[in-house]
């Protein structure tokens, strides 16, 4: 899905499941008359954001608040149905023969605008997101497709990439090799199609506003109050329109305060709120049915490792990794149902060869030794030569939860390593430019998986990809990386990801936390919503109001 929601996104999608997500919440009491929450004869639905939306330009977008957006407005190759499988998309079929799938698109999928939606679209989309020029985030998530990296790089031109528009409605795509999960792939808005002209004609303000985006999904965005309000209606152009029930999602509110969105459900304004840390045990008190959702995201310390962060010493890295007790965080720090203590940066959820990943390579827990972890500190400043270290600054979100999680580093660190922190709070839209231009020292970050694979997870690690905001670099993990991806090998891959979790604790390249979950409270009359770890979560494309 999605970095989530990518920052502390833990606190956007933990927050809002979001860094950790970026997503709405809402609050209901039986109580409270329905005001604005739902309307049964406009089948029309009030939910709250965290976040406003930093981008809805499918070739840049890398949070969850955006992709949750365009999850709604846009669609690619293939969607994920309301039981999690997925389904056909723009294409009604598909058939993949060694290097080669070859898709075959419906004739009755269009723009907003009237237009017909074609191979063409695709292969635009695609040539543009792999453009160096483009410098889009999200650009390495296409290295299977042929010379998709050469591209990049700048070795060969944009149109040397292996998709190719057989016709109007066949959409040839070529590999560099096998490749085990590259159908699933293509359900990320980074495979989105995008209409030439339309695109060419809003320059740099495309998807900035709604009359600039052009919109082939089950919704359409007509009206958006920048840091306020945003409309979703039905798209009566979209190719499955008529399954569509709801007719409006209204984004009545934008706040990132869980209190204000727990008071926004229980006075009926909102019909979904996710609850924060500070509202689980308020909203159970007064009586609300709270659900629990899984997540499958993964929330993390994200490391600077370049020479103007002290962080670029694994053996400070590895000093947090020994005070850090994961079971701590979750039960003491967190509270959240859901969340589940993390040992290895691939969540329990992936799949591996006959079972979970997790079970058939378990990565046993680190115990905390605080003798240890002093003397690395002991170490690094022998080698700096210094009698103390300086402060190092923890960068997070202006969220409740961002704030506590940093404060809880703060105190931990400075507790058993004797080394001062200073926690910088940012909005989120200048926390992801922070972390995106290496700001910070450590930064609260969560990552949610774009696709079911585990490659989603791993090659954020990559020392090419552009969402690597930690800028960890190991040509090691690059080569066992190549190995993961570049087979249809089940247990060759997954003995290579199983490689790379052990290369990932013992460089400390970033820290995982915990696997994220959700509480959340919707109101009785709202029925449909799907709640899923891939694809854009919620998803109201199913949902509808009884009466």
């Amino acid at each position: 899905m999605r970095q989530l929601w990518l920052y502390f996104i833990f606190v956007l999608k933990f927050i809002f499941t979001a860094v950790f997500t970026a997503v709405f919440t809402p609050a209901f009491t039986a109580a409270s008359p329905s005001v604005g929450a739902v309307d049964f004869e406009r089948q029309s639905i009030t939910i709250a954001l965290t976040q406003e939306p930093p981008n809805l330009n499918s070739l840049r977008t890398t949070d969850l608040v955006s992709f949750f957006i365009l999850g709604h407005v846009n669609e690619g190759l293939v969607r994920y149905d309301r039981r999690g499988k997925l389904v056909p998309g723009v294409a009604t079929s598909w058939q993949q023969s060694g290097k080669r799938i070859v898709f075959k698109l419906r004739n009755n999928a269009t723009w907003s605008d009237g237009s017909q939606l074609t191979a063409h679209d695709f292969v635009y989309a695609w040539r543009t997101l792999n453009d160096p020029a483009t410098a889009a985030p999200y650009a390495a998530i296409m290295y299977p497709i042929l010379n998709a990296e050469k591209i990049q790089k700048g070795e060969l031109s944009v149109t040397d990439l292996g998709v190719k528009a057989v016709d109007d409605f066949t959409l040839q795509v070529d590999l560099e090799g096998a490749c085990g999960y590259c159908i699933t792939v293509m359900n990320h808005s980074a495979f989105y199609p995008v209409n030439r002209q339309f695109h060419k004609a809003m320059g740099e303000g495309y998807g900035a506003e709604p009359d600039k985006l052009l919109y082939n999904g089950p919704f359409k965005l007509v009206d958006w109050v920048h840091g306020a309000e945003m409309t979703l209606v039905k798209n009566p152009g979209y190719w499955n329109a008529d399954t569509i029930v709801l007719n409006e999602l209204k984004v009545g509110y934008i706040t990132e305060d869980n209190r204000t969105r727990l008071n926004l459900f229980r006075d009926g304004r909102i019909a979904l709120a996710r609850m924060g840390a500070d509202t689980v045990n308020d909203a159970a008190a007064q009586g609300m049915r709270l659900r629990t959702f899984v997540t499958g995201g993964m929330a993390y310390l994200r490391f600077n490792h370049t020479q103007d962060s002290l962080m670029q010493h694994k053996k400070l890295r590895q000093a947090i990794q020994l005070v850090f007790d994961p079971n701590e965080f979750v039960n003491k720090v967190i509270g959240i149902p859901g969340y589940k203590p993390a040992h290895s940066f691939f969540p329990s959820w992936l799949n591996g060869v006959n079972d979970k990943f997790i079970s058939e390579f378990p990565l046993a827990p680190i115990d905390r030794d605080l003798v240890q972890a002093k003397k690395l500190v002991a170490d690094v400043r022998l080698e700096l030569g210094v009698d103390q270290l300086p402060a190092i600054t923890v960068l997070t979100t202006t969220s409740p939860t961002g704030a506590k999680i940093a404060e809880y580093f703060q105190g931990l660190i400075k507790q058993h390593l004797g080394i001062d922190v200073k926690v910088d709070q940012q909005t989120f839209k200048q926390y992801i430019d922070k972390v995106n231009r290496q700001q910070f020292d450590i930064a609260l970050a969560s990552w949610y998986p774009d696709f079911d694979d585990v490659v989603t997870y791993a090659d954020l690690m990559a020392s090419y990809n552009e969402n690597n905001d930690g800028r960890y670099v190991s040509e090691e993990y690059d080569v066992w990386l190549g190995k993961l991806m570049n087979s249809a090998d089940p247990a060759e891959r997954m003995a290579a990801a199983d490689h790379l979790q052990k290369l990932i604790r013992e460089d400390v390249a970033v820290l995982p936390m915990a696997e994220t979950g959700s509480a959340y409270l919707q109101h009785p009359k709202l029925r449909g919503v799907v709640r899923r770890v891939l694809g854009a979560d919620p998803d109201y494309t199913f949902a509808r109001v009884i009466e």
